[in-house]
C-alpha cells in the first residue's frame, strides 16, 4: 500500500512539473511613438505632457480585451512591460516632438522643465476586438503656463487590426494614439500662433 501511495505522489509530481514546463512563458509589450512630422515650422517653447488618467479596467499589467459588450477578458500571459498610464505619456510626447518639431517635450515629472505648455489626457476609452480594432476616447486639456488659459479638446480614433495577434494590437494603439497627438498638436499650434 505504502508504494502504491508513493507511486502515485511521484506521477502527480512528475505531472505537475510537466503541466508547468508546458505553459506559455508571459510576453511583454509597449506602445510606440508613430507620429510623422509633417514639414511645419519648428516649435521654440517647451511642452509637458501628464498626468494621464486611464479606465481602472485597464489599468493593470495584463491586456483587457473586449470579447462582448458587457465582457472582458484579462490575459495572464500576454502584458504591458510598464504601467499603462506613464507609456501613453511618454509615447504622446514622443509623438508631439516629432509633430512640434523639438526635442523639448516630456512626460512628467521632470525637474527643472518650465515648460510653455502643459497636457494633461484623460483617456476614456482603450478598447481591443482582436482581430477586428482598436478604440482610444481621449479627452485632452492644454494649458498655457503663462496666465493658465486653457484649451481643452477630444479625439475619438480607430484603428484596424489585421491579425488576431498582441503584436498587431499594440502596434494599432500606438497609431490611435499618433493620432491623439496629431490633435493635441494642431491645439498647441493654434494656441501659440494666437496674437496676445
Amino acid at each position: 500500500m505504502k508504494n502504491h501511495i508513493a507511486n502515485l505522489v511521484a506521477v502527480s509530481l512528475v505531472a505537475m512539473s510537466a503541466v508547468g514546463c508546458a505553459s506559455s512563458p508571459s510576453k511583454f509589450y509597449t506602445l510606440n511613438s508613430t507620429a510623422k512630422g509633417d514639414g511645419a515650422s519648428v516649435a521654440d517653447y517647451a511642452v509637458a505632457v501628464g498626468p494621464v488618467s486611464i479606465p481602472a479596467e485597464v489599468d493593470r499589467p495584463q491586456f483587457t480585451v473586449r470579447v462582448a459588450p458587457n465582457r472582458v477578458d484579462v490575459d495572464e500571459f500576454n502584458r504591458w512591460a510598464e504601467p499603462l498610464n506613464s507609456n501613453i505619456a511618454r509615447v504622446i510626447a514622443g509623438d508631439l516632438a516629432v509633430l512640434l518639431g523639438t526635442p523639448r517635450v516630456v512626460a512628467v515629472p521632470l525637474a527643472n522643465f518650465d515648460p510653455a505648455y502643459r497636457v494633461t489626457v484623460d483617456i476614456q476609452k482603450f478598447e481591443s476586438a482582436p482581430g477586428k480594432s482598436v478604440q482610444i476616447e481621449a479627452v485632452w486639456v492644454i494649458r498655457k503656463s503663462e496666465g493658465g488659459i486653457s484649451h481643452s479638446g477630444r479625439t475619438s480614433a480607430v484603428e484596424p487590426v489585421k491579425t488576431e495577434g498582441f503584436d498587431e494590437l499594440a502596434a494599432a494603439y500606438s497609431r490611435a494614439l499618433a493620432k491623439v497627438s496629431g490633435d493635441i498638436a494642431a491645439a498647441i499650434r493654434a494656441e501659440a500662433d494666437k496674437k496676445p
